[in-house]
């Protein structure tokens, strides 16, 4: 059974009702289940670390894979999602050394490995709950009861296998190299490691003076920001093609060698120095020069301190000399390797232990840390009179990713995996995959790849999975080993466990004659086991062989642009050194969530708000659409702002409830009021012949289309703007203007066809976006699905939207040029909005006439098709149509944006700005085709311009009522003078809206049964004429009965209110229970037009008995009866003048007047009936009235016949046959104009057919609480005007 919808809805409550029921269907496991035995969609979720709680970056890529996922389960694959924790490594290992207080390896010695490790074990899980917790609560379906870590040993035994066959294929080695290094984490990192995290910094800039050997009294000097590392100076490096001088400072008169383009490091003006001589860089090479620091002096006898040259020497920065410290700089390693400075199987001059502290070696600044030395360096430096210059420098620096300390350059032994053999086949393995945005893989990560070094793998730590390498201590023989059981068969000794104080102190027998093996103590980067979770999480080759290689590589990955050279490259090289291949078809890239002010998100400053926080104020779904649908996911950043997540909220999500509301509201109602069951199915469906059903079922499943389409190109960013659309054209359009017929206006068929078209269309979409909006659409299915057709739904688990597979676009529905026609009917109404805006005049006042210009005479026959929908949205009386703007007089003027032009053209402007205001019309409409128009030898273009249509003042023609305006395509008139009649049914719809906003603020339904009593005050004001006189249409409207005050002392009150209008005051109340309408109500309760012969004479009548020949000219038809139901179509109103006038056999046609004089044709084209013909005279003619027929006739806007109106009391809705849902009634008492007056019984047979009482006795009295009923002798033409109220008879 459908359940009635609450106004509002709290949406995160509503989502926490939503997990309880998936907790209750045990939902994601139920989904995979269903999905066993399909098609396989392999999908890798990248670990990340538990020792920290989600953050944005987390929720983001979380949502991509949730949607991604979610989409290929509809889709009918099967869909594997295991959630991965990454558990060794750095971010465990620093958070136990900020605790136990570690500062070395010394001190992890002294507590034991196996303690260490133990400690590490415990906090590895510390916020696994909460991730849980959090990755659930938004809506995210990831299986965490099957997951994989890292310290699992059958995850660290695929590790092995996967080192065991780089070793084999030749791809591992141990080096000698300088890397980056975080002193405090003891460790060194990879080259991807260290590019995560650069700061700016300040850091001391110095010149240091380097006396040559041959000649003292000249010095080299060269520029450093890492004076630390002056120490350990091995050599001076300068460019060979480069001009450098020998120069004299004028100040100290000391000379100096340095690169001339680089003289301004130095001197700040020309008058400083004199240059003595020049000279290119490639004559210093080889020149000696003193030390610096006496440590390693002695190296100078086997080729240390001498200059060579590299061309990695720049103009940038410095003095054009660059120190060479060959253990600090990969440059520095390189230049000196290549100059026999230093060996590969050398002594290493290497003063800085693993915490970055100097050495004993470095005796003046034994024990400092580094960066804490430099000023203590500078001083030694001042004092020994080498320091030339001491400033500072600020640059971007590298960090480490874990500690936020700087990092320095080290020269490591290690363990490396080539990479630079693999280059080719990396860039070929990665232009295979697909990725999403494509400028990722093309630019930044191929660039990556070109440029990628040998990767070191090994760190010196402890928690993380060992490198199975058991060695001799020569390291002449090595051994890997590849499984657990392999190492039971070479050592004997069998493990349950691999971290290193499982097989730290097991021996391999050595095969020659070596002794025994021992283990290696580095243990594996964790980016090494991350690049291996595909074969890891399946503990490949040992288990699952045949399912992984059926589903490698993966069908989809996703994480944030920050791991293009992590986990992406190690990835790709791990499989591309394994198998040839790429690990992963298609991979969607995100950005970075920045804080609102651009900064990086910082606990600390407190610049964000709690992820947590936002989903308790605006619910999961809010956050996720925020997230997708911004640049972050086309892998640009985001300036997080709560703002955005919030108006989602309200310019999405609500107006979406809203409908869905309205419809479940509707077909409550048709229950109630018609006893009829909305059941739907979309096999049986009729087919809606009305064109905004039409439209919005095209635009619907475009729009599937669409996203079927963006998905399979994973393009996730283009399809929420098109949601965000379609819920525009759903609320804004589709329901806004169907409003009276969901309601049941139009008859209970019409009704029928409207609620099937909004349901087929928010079923559908509840389909589609159940990926990206998991919990509203799980929040709307659950009702809606209660309307389906249970014969659609046997043999199917149904219990969740989530279960449903997503629906195929149906195509046949599909219809351009309805939605071109609709478009452009919408384009029409948006320019005239900004007419009524730019005039102040609220839609509620009506206009006379609306006028389209376009070129096209297609364009103007899609808008002439919707005609009714226009002016009734406009509330405009007539729309006329053209495509000849000469006629109204109009044409295309520009401004100048004077700012822009101005700043820009300087002196020329004026001539510029008064060319632009003498161009042409012909010359504007030239400057909209292209874009560009030149003037006065400037191109201008865009924004330059405003363009505005004016009336041209020299065509002699006024036309002062209209306004003009344009959207560049369709030009549109507004006739903005109202006349007093419009000026009271601007009026009238003010009533209307107090007291429907007064209803609402009750928390009524349409469905309530209420009467509104009124009252104005002071009384002599003119809102009471105008309610008054416009009480039948206000009535109507409200389909609820309207009183005057005061409220009967039996009359339960719901509400009250009084409200300000102009200069009067309504008083207004609802009272509970129906009501009676009070006599002398103004005007028929029904639409009707009045008819008039021209140039024809009425004949016989045969459908009246006895009636002979009907003699009057004029009559009056009724466009529906009762009112709201039963609407007339054109050829029921041909039909019907032709039997009121017995012009049967006649050739007749219908002619509205226009103004003018002329008239217009009444075809069957005008769509959604004749509403806009009410209140009208039409003319009746076999040929089109000359302009004399026409200024001769008389028109008036009442109706031309006699009338009373009926008033339905005491009758159940339901009840009523052949499907009236209107209370309330009129009947004409002649027709034509004098003719054929009804008797008394006559109008109680016409009360019976009107409200279907057929065979019912009936009471109709004058009053609603008079004790006698109409008598059967009563001449009833007096009553014309009047309401009679008509009751069943019990």
């Amino acid at each position: 059974m459908v359940e009635p919808v609450p106004e509002r809805l709290d949406f995160p409550l509503a989502e926490e009702e939503v997990l309880k029921l998936w907790k209750q269907l045990n939902a994601f496991q139920t989904s995979l289940k269903q999905s066993k035995g399909k098609t396989r969609y392999s999908f890798y979720d990248g670990p990340p670390f538990a020792t920290g709680l989600p953050h944005y970056g987390h929720i983001l890529a979380g949502t991509i894979k949730d949607i991604v996922t979610r989409w290929a389960h509809q889709s009918g694959f099967h869909v594997e999602r295991r959630f991965g924790w990454d558990t060794h490594g750095l971010p465990v290992e620093y958070e136990i050394d900020k605790t136990l207080g570690i500062k070395g390896p010394g001190d992890v010695a002294r507590m034991g490995i196996d303690k260490y490790n133990e400690a590490c074990r415990g906090i590895v899980m510390r916020y696994a709950g909460e991730w849980k917790d959090i990755v659930t609560r938004l809506g995210r379906w990831i299986d965490f009861d099957h997951d994989y870590k890292t310290l699992y040993p059958w995850f660290m035994e695929s590790i092995w296998w996967v080192f065991r066959q780089l070793y084999d294929k030749g791809l591992v080695y141990r080096g000698f190299k300088v890397m980056p290094y975080s002193t405090a984490c003891s460790t060194p990192l990879s080259n991807f490691e260290s590019n995560q995290n650069y700061k700016d910094v300040q850091d001391p800039a110095v010149i240091v003076n380097f006396p040559l050997d041959e000649d003292p009294g000249v010095s080299m000097i060269a520029w450093t920001t890492t004076p630390w590392t002056l120490p350990s100076n091995m050599a001076l490096c300068v460019n060979p093609q480069l001009d450098y001088v020998k120069v004299k400072d004028n100040t100290t008169d000391k000379v100096y060698i340095m690169m001339e383009a680089r003289l301004e490091a130095l001197f700040k003006k020309p008058e400083e120095y004199t240059i003595l001589d020049r000279l290119k860089g490639s004559s210093l090479f080889g020149k000696g020069y003193k030390p610096l620091f006496p440590y390693f002096s002695e190296r100078k006898k086997s080729g240390a301190f001498r200059i060579f040259v590299d061309g990695y020497v720049t103009t940038e920065t410095g003095t054009g000399v660059v120190h060479q410290a060959p253990y600090f700089g990969e440059d520095d390693y390189r230049v000196c390797l290549a100059n026999d400075v230093i060996s590969r199987d050398g002594a290493v001059v290497c003063p800085v232990d693993a915490s970055g502290c100097f050495t004993e070696e470095v005796t003046d600044f034994k024990g400092q840390y580094v960066k804490e030395a430099d000023k203590n360096i500078i001083q030694w430096l001042k004092q020994h009179g080498r320091l030339v210059n001491q400033g500072t420098y600020v640059h971007s620096y590298p960090f480490c990713w874990r500690s936020e300390t700087p990092l320095i350059y080290k020269a490591v032994p290690g363990w490396f995996v080539r990479v630079e053999p693999l280059v080719e086949k990396l860039l070929h393995n990665n232009s295979q995959c697909y990725w999403v945005p494509a400028f990722v893989k093309e630019k930044r990560f191929a660039n990556w790849l070109r440029d990628a070094h040998d990767w070191a793998i090994s760190r010196n730590r402890y928690w993380g999975t060992p490198i199975p390498l058991w060695v001799s201590e020569d390291y002449e023989e090595v051994v890997a080993v590849g499984s657990i059981e392999e190492l039971y068969k070479l050592s004997g000794v069998r493990v349950k466990d691999l971290h290193r104080e499982s097989v730290d102190h097991i021996t391999i027998p050595s095969t020659r004659g070596k002794g025994v093996l021992k283990r290696v103590t580095e243990v594996f980067d964790c980016w090494f086991e991350s690049g291996s979770m595909p074969y890891a999480q399946n503990h490949y080759p040992f288990e699952n062989k045949k399912e992984f290689e059926d589903s490698f590589p993966a069908d989809f990955i996703a994480e944030g642009i920050d791991q293009t050279r992590g986990w992406f490259y190690t990835l790709l090289v791990l499989s591309t050194a394994l198998f040839g291949k790429p690990p992963f078809k298609n991979l969607i890239v995100n950005g970075l969530v920045l804080a609102a002010d651009g900064q990086k998100m910082s606990k600390r400053k407190k610049n964000y708000p709690d992820p947590m926080d936002v989903v308790h104020k605006y619910g999961a779904d809010a956050l996720r659409l925020y997230l997708i649908n911004s640049p972050v996911v086309r892998a640009d950043s985001l300036r997080f702002k709560e703002d955005g997540v919030r108006d989602v909220l309200k310019d999405v999500f609500l107006p979406w409830y809203n409908a869905y509301r309205f419809l479940i509201q509707n077909v409550i109602r048709l229950e109630k009021e018609d006893g009829m069951t909305f059941v739907y199915n979309a096999d049986t469906v009729v087919s809606s012949d009305n064109i905004m059903d039409r439209w919005i079922l095209s635009f619907t499943q475009s729009l599937i289309q669409f996203v079927t389409q963006e998905m399979a190109a994973y393009r996730l960013y283009t399809v929420v703007p098109r949601l965000v659309k379609f819920v525009d054209m759903l609320t804004n359009w589709y329901v806004r203007f169907n409003r009276k017929r969901l309601k049941g206006d139009g008859g209970t068929e019409d009704c029928l066809r409207a609620l099937e078209t909004l349901f087929s269309v928010l079923f559908s979409m509840t389909q589609v976006m159940a990926p990206f909006i998991p919990f509203l659409t799980e929040q709307m299915y659950q009702n809606l699905r209660h309307l389906l057709d249970p014969s659609l739904t046997k043999k199917q688990n149904v219990d969740s939207v989530h279960y449903l597979m997503l629906p195929k676009p149906r195509e046949k529905l599909i219809d351009q040029q309805i939605e071109r026609s609709v478009s452009r009917m919408q384009s029409v109404i948006e320019v005239s909005r900004v007419i009524r805006d730019r005039k102040t005049i609220p839609v509620k006042y009506p206009l006379k006439e609306l006028v389209v210009i376009h070129q096209d005479q297609q364009c103007l026959d899609d808008v002439q098709s919707l005609e009714s929908y226009i002016l009734e949205e406009l509330n405009v009386r007539t729309l006329t149509s053209s495509s000849d703007k000469q006629k109204y007089c109009v044409k295309l003027v520009a401004e100048p944006d004077h700012r822009v032009l101005g700043a820009r053209l300087k002196q020329a402007y004026k001539s510029v700005q008064k060319a632009i205001r003498e161009l042409t019309d012909q010359q504007l409409q030239g400057f909209q085709e292209k874009g560009e128009i030149d003037v006065e030898g400037h191109t201008l273009s865009g924004d330059d311009l405003k363009l505005v249509y004016k009336f041209d003042s020299k065509s002699g023609t006024s036309l002062s009522e209209y306004e003009a305006h344009s959207d560049n395509q369709i030009l549109v008139l507004l006739d903005v003078t109202p006349d007093q009649s419009m000026l009271d049914e601007g009026v009238a719809r003010e009533v209307i809206n107090r007291i429907q906003k007064l209803r609402k603020k009750a928390g009524l339904v349409p469905t309530d049964d209420i009467t509104v009593y009124y009252d104005v005050s002071p009384a002599s004001d003119n809102l009471a004429r105008v309610i008054q006189t416009h009480h039948g249409y206000i009535q109507d409207t409200l389909k609820k009965g309207l009183q005057p005050f005061p409220v009967p002392a039996s009359g339960d009150v719901i509400i009250k209110e009084s409200a300000k209008l102009k200069d009067a005051t309504l008083h207004m109340a609802i009272v509970q229970g129906e009501g009676s309408i009070p006599t002398g109500t103004n005007g028929p309760s029904c639409r009707y037009i009045n008819v008039q012969l021209l140039g024809l004479q009425p004949k016989d009548v045969c459908f009246v008995p006895s009636s002979g020949e009907a003699t009057g000219r004029k009559g009056t038809i009724l466009l529906e009866n009762p009112s709201g139901d039963f609407p007339l179509s054109y050829w029921d109103l041909l039909q019907r003048v032709a039997m009121i006038f017995g012009l049967q056999e006649a050739d007749i046609k219908l002619y509205t007047p226009q103004k003018g004089g002329g008239v217009t044709l009444v075809t069957p084209e005008m769509q959604n009936g004749l509403k806009p013909l009410h209140g009208t005279t039409i003319f009746v003619s076999s040929k089109q009235p000359s302009a004399a027929d026409v200024s001769s006739a008389s028109v008036t806007p009442d109706p031309s016949c006699k009338y009373v109106n009926l008033q339905l009391q005491g009758v159940k809705l339901g009840s009523l046959q052949c499907g009236v849902r209107g209370r309330a009634a009129t009947i004409l008492l002649e027709n034509p104009v004098g003719d054929f007056h009804l008797t008394t019984q006559q109008l109680v047979q016409e009360a019976c057919r009107v409200f279907g009482l057929h065979n019912k006795a009936l009471h109709i009295k004058e009053h609603p609480t008079a004790a006698q009923d109409l008598q059967p002798t009563r001449d009833v033409l007096p009553l014309h005007g009047s309401t009679l109220y008509v009751s069943q008879a019990m």
